[in-house]
């Protein structure tokens, strides 16, 4: 067993290379929803103006 994990010699970087790669993996999924949650509010907030923008430009055309 002490001889799977020491991997000849190697351990450091293959277990090093496979705690990285599950960081990754772990980190994107949380990254993307954290990107998509700020995306739509930007969103939000432009819908937001250019309605207010409208309804103003419409009140003073009369």
């Amino acid at each position: 067993m002490k001889e799977f994990f020491n991997m000849g010699g190697y351990a450091l970087y293959v277990w090093g290379s496979f705690g990285m790669t599950a960081l990754c993996m772990i980190a994107e999924p949380i990254l993307v929803r954290h990107r998509r949650k700020i995306t739509l509010q930007r969103v939000s907030r432009l819908v937001r103006s250019k309605t207010a923008k409208q309804s103003t430009n419409s009140s003073g055309d009369m």
